[in-house]
């Protein structure tokens, strides 16, 4: 089959398109799936240069979000037929592993997973949609509503807010009534947040974010009695110079949200603001099986829109991997073999 294999970490000339690897076989309780489509995720481009304390056994195709359809069933398994339209669930729930990590992902033409971790794709959710959900929305939803609890009238503002995630999060923060603040890098993906429903943009190239909200919506007090500025909420999962910056906005008892740190995973703390402004930091990691299926029921109703910006040939799949890298996308980026 055809395949972009990654055979030792490094940069983008790392990644080999290969026209004749081995076809995946279906063992008892696996399925193999004909792949439609996968999309492009930060963790790729992670999982591609090598991440610290993360074996990943090479060689491998990257790729975690994966849809398309049942092309063989191994022993056992039950409940599926083949040509059912699938998704399978990145995460591996019970013997454990990430596809495109610990075992081959989506950037084939063929892919095998475990039978539990297939969630069936609605007729009205296309291929491309569908694969544009798990790490990114899903990862969005779990963020936004199970950990984060955005609520009606707060303001909050969110970094990165033109990447896969952050055009989820700002719907479902407007979903939840919430006053939301989009940190763009361009005066055009500035626009198409607005059209997505952010409330205000702040232009980090031209203006610092911090002195933005200060500006238009006052500084923090940390004073109880003290009538004072700020937001209630922060999503940043960006991380590096970003990190202390989103805590000195924050509102006293604010929540500071993250779910990764693409800018950086070790940055400098100041652990004053926490304690002076009672923050709140909460992490949120993944998402679970029935989040995906309440993704599905909000594109089904149009509640949700799933934004993508560019599809790329499978012989193509290091370019969507390096305009995630580079961050000239808006929304996701799907690879269609």
């Amino acid at each position: 089959m055809r395949a972009m294999v990654l055979r030792e970490h490094g940069d983008n000339d790392k990644l080999q398109f290969v026209a004749d690897y081995p076809t995946p076989k279906a063992g008892a309780g696996d399925v193999v799936i004909r792949v439609r489509a996968s999309s492009i995720n930060y963790h790729d481009v992670f999982t591609r240069r090598g991440m610290p304390g993360i074996k990943v056994p090479l060689p491998v195709i990257v790729g975690l979000d994966v849809a398309g359809e049942v092309s063989e069933l191994g022993a056992g398994v039950e409940g599926w037929k083949i040509g059912d339209r699938v998704l399978i669930d990145p995460i591996n729930r019970v013997e454990g592993g990430l596809m495109g990590e610990t075992q081959d992902g989506g950037l084939a033409e063929f892919c095998r997973a475990k039978a539990h971790q297939l969630i069936g794709i609605p007729d009205e959710v296309s291929f491309e949609q569908a694969a544009a959900l798990p790490v990114a929305y899903g990862t969005a939803i779990r963020m936004m509503n199970t950990i984060g609890k955005i609520k009606p009238g707060e303001k909050v503002l969110i970094l990165g807010a033109s990447g896969g995630v952050g055009v989820c999060c700002v719907q479902l923060a407007k979903l939840a009534g919430a006053y939301v603040i989009a940190c763009a890098g361009s005066e055009e993906k500035g626009r198409r947040l607005t059209e997505l429903g952010a409330d205000e943009i702040i232009l980090y190239t031209q203006t610092d974010f911090m002195k933005a909200v200060f500006e238009r919506h006052g500084k923090p007090h940390r004073r109880r009695f003290a009538k004072g500025g700020g937001v209630d909420v922060v999503v940043n999962f960006t991380g590096g110079d970003t990190w202390v910056k989103s805590m000195r906005v924050l509102k006293l008892g604010g929540r500071l949200l993250t779910c990764g740190a693409t800018a950086g995973y070790a940055p400098t703390e100041d652990i004053r603001f926490i304690w002076t402004f009672e923050l709140q930091i909460l992490g949120s990691n993944g998402w679970e099986p029935d989040d995906i299926r309440t993704l599905f029921g909000m594109v089904q109703s149009g509640t949700l829109k799933v934004l993508i910006d560019k599809a790329y040939p499978l012989e193509d799949a290091s370019e969507a991997l390096r305009v995630i890298e580079d961050r000239v996308v808006f929304g996701k980026v799907v690879v269609t073999p």
